[in-house]
């Protein structure tokens, strides 16, 4: 009997990983990878090469294709060449055609953007979700299963409009066991880090001059460390944090996630790495509030969350397609550690 083909879509980096920790979960599936891509209209600008600055291309796209090469994953550029059994992606933003009639496992990526008005605007008047960056992930409702970080985040999606029976709460990689990140070999200690993000790169408001002049009054003498965020225009950040700190680390590459556990506090814009700090207990300086993002926590498990949502994709394909068609996950399958962790 052959094995069910997974196919495992990457994008981010973050992505990327994420859906790999998975795979590793499923040995009895025949794993293969790709990144994102599109079709359609969007596919096209993607041939043209306008849609550089998302994970369709650019440095995302180099930095996935360098990762899968590095672990000499089996790729399937697009999922052309063979016929799923299930396809696992961290975005429904967009959700290219040949995977629309297979079994979909969607899981969290990270933290969500803010629900601005063309969130509402997406949702009233139904336009393309991608309009409204993460903060319509969920919407498409063409999933079979939902895997989220916590409860607070089923909360939030449910609020959002997903059906509430194709949510399972499982934590989600990279982000279930913040202490691991203490132990890492990145060579500085005792600094004020600086996260930025790509805010004015998907067209929002960002007074960068007075973030980083905010920045010197938080620092208060400490030395700084900047990491910029893999979609910013590096050049531009960079000229414009050298007319304030001429001298300070810039760096482009690397894990934040260890940066944040050398540092002494965290300043930031909305990236979804603030969660570590969190953890970590370190002192955090950024544009969301903090008493929501404690209540959407994702859960700490010690790393399990990858195995958790490969016991998902194990329940998925064992069931008949047609059966997940006429009733959702839930109503049929609630994971035992779910029960665990709610009641904790």
């Amino acid at each position: 009997m052959s094995k069910p083909k997974v196919l495992l879509i990457g994008g981010s980096l973050n992505q990327t990983t994420i859906v790999h920790q998975i795979a590793q979960q499923l040995p009895e599936c025949d794993c293969y990878f790709t990144p994102f891509y599109a079709d359609g209209p969007i596919g096209w600008l993607t041939r043209l090469g306008l849609t550089r600055f998302t994970i369709l291309g650019g440095r995302h796209r180099q930095a996935t294709e360098r990762y899968l090469r590095a672990h000499n994953l089996a790729v399937d550029y697009g999922g052309q060449q063979h016929a799923y059994d299930l396809v696992v992606t961290c975005t429904d933003l967009l959700l290219p055609r040949n995977i629309l009639n297979t079994r979909l496992v969607l899981v969290q990526e990270g933290m969500l953007e803010a629900e601005d008005w063309r969130f509402h605007l997406v949702r009233t008047l139904k336009l393309p979700r991608y309009l409204a960056n993460t903060a319509a992930t969920g919407l498409s409702h063409a999933y079979h299963a939902f895997c989220v970080a916590s409860p607070g985040y089923r909360d939030l999606f449910i609020r959002k409009g997903v059906h509430p029976d194709k949510i399972v709460v499982t934590g989600i990689p990279n982000f279930d066991n913040a202490v691991d990140y203490l132990n890492n070999d990145f060579p500085h200690r005792g600094y004020v880090l600086v996260a930025t993000s790509a805010t004015r790169e998907t067209l929002k408001f960002h007074d960068r001059e007075r973030f980083l002049q905010r920045i010197k009054v938080l620092a208060n003498g400490r030395p700084i460390i900047f990491k910029l965020h893999p979609n910013e225009n590096i050049e531009r950040a960079t000229r414009e944090i050298r007319r304030h700190f001429p001298h300070a680390p810039i760096y482009t590459e690397g894990n934040l996630h260890h940066m944040i556990a050398n540092s002494e506090m965290l300043i930031a814009q909305n990236t979804s790495a603030i969660f570590t700090a969190l953890v970590l207990g370190k002192p955090i300086h950024c544009d969301l509030d903090l008493a929501t993002l404690k209540r959407l926590l994702p859960i700490q498990n010690g790393g399990r969350s990858a195995e958790r949502i490969a016991e998902v994709c194990r329940q998925l394909l064992q069931t008949p397609l047609t059966e997940l068609t006429r009733r959702p996950l839930r109503s049929r399958f609630l994971p035992r550690w779910e029960v665990q962790d709610l009641s904790s």
